[in-house]
């Protein structure tokens, strides 16, 4: 159905002249006059009849109003879910209980003028390929894989260093540390089911491992299927523990007595960075990296580690 005739009609209907419509709309009266009896061929109906002072809409045409309405109004829904400024800022942050979806809540509560539409995707990988093919405006990731940069066209900058800490049940070894150092994890066996090899957290779970001399030991339901089992089964353990961060929101049974235990010197940090295409117009993506970035809080004088793929490069991109 041709739209500019549907808004040609409901011009009409509304000021119940066609000369008036064509002032309205910036055409000629001929020009609504053909547009008119195009839709009305279209339908096989009459939707006007001549009156002394103008046209009068038909029975039909009364009956086809409410839809034209609903069809210049869907015509405007779909022009702005795509135009920049006016549809949804779509950013994908990993999994919706991680960090950095509690990032994208505090800047909705910042700004609750800007639209959001939040996904999640799975690795970086599909997540670079959704940023170049226009599918979404922003991705949060870990952005520089072992052996790998980003393209040309993709640009990065740290947002988060979110501190990890050791998550136990009341009867681990360390369920009554204050703190604990990572060189005191060694030997320990970290619970980490759904570290899927290829994907950026795994990498930087790895080299945590290999650094600090723990085991990961991926085994298990994948937290895809809920967190219940991973915390059912660390309560009960007392040695198996896994690592979170106080930015992870979780809630569990009182009876559980579960720990967060802070680790120090070093502390380990998850380098987290807004990744996004560079030619990329839309305002609340800019909105949202000058958010970040003003929000962004370092530790202090506290000394940190990040695996070596992660650590800033002098003239590289982070």
């Amino acid at each position: 159905m041709d739209l500019n005739a549907v808004r040609t009609f409901v011009a009409a209907a509304d000021s119940g002249q066609f000369q008036e419509a064509a002032a309205d709309l910036e055409i000629t009266q001929q020009a609504v006059s053909k547009r008119v009896a195009a839709l009305e061929a279209d339908l096989g109906v009459r939707l006007f009849t001549r009156a002394p002072r103008g046209v009068r809409l038909t029975v039909d045409g009364q009956a086809f109003l409410p839809h034209a309405r609903a069809l210049l109004q869907a015509e405007e829904r779909a022009a702005a879910s795509v135009r920049p400024g006016s549809r949804a800022l779509r950013v994908d942050v990993v999994g919706r209980r991680v960090a950095t979806a509690g990032l994208l809540r505090d800047f909705h509560r910042a700004r609750p003028d800007i639209d959001l539409d939040v996904v999640t995707l799975f690795g970086a990988d599909a997540a670079i390929d959704a940023l170049q093919a226009g599918t979404i405006d922003a991705t949060f990731r870990a952005v520089t894989m072992p052996g790998r940069r980003l393209p040309a066209d993709i640009e990065a900058v740290p947002v988060l260093d979110e501190p990890m800490m050791l998550f136990t049940g009341p009867a681990h070894a360390f369920a009554g540390a204050r703190s604990i150092t990572p060189a005191q994890l060694a030997g320990q066996r970290i619970w980490m089911p759904g570290n899927e090899p290829g994907t950026e957290w795994a990498a930087y779970y790895d080299e945590l491992a290999a650094t600090f001399g723990c085991t990961i030991d991926v085994l298990g339901p994948s937290p895809h299927f809920g967190i219940e089992t991973l915390l059912d089964t660390i309560a009960d353990s007392s040695t198996l523990a896994t690592f979170l961060s106080e930015r992870t929101p979780l809630v569990w049974p009182a009876g559980h007595d579960l720990r967060l235990i802070p680790l120090r010197d070093p502390t380990p940090v998850y380098p987290h960075s807004l990744l996004w295409h560079a030619d990329n117009p839309h305002p609340g993506l800019a909105a949202l990296r000058d958010h970040l970035l003003a929000a962004r809080n370092g530790l202090g004088g506290a000394e940190t580690w990040r695996p070596t793929w992660a650590r800033p490069q002098p003239g590289k991109r982070s």
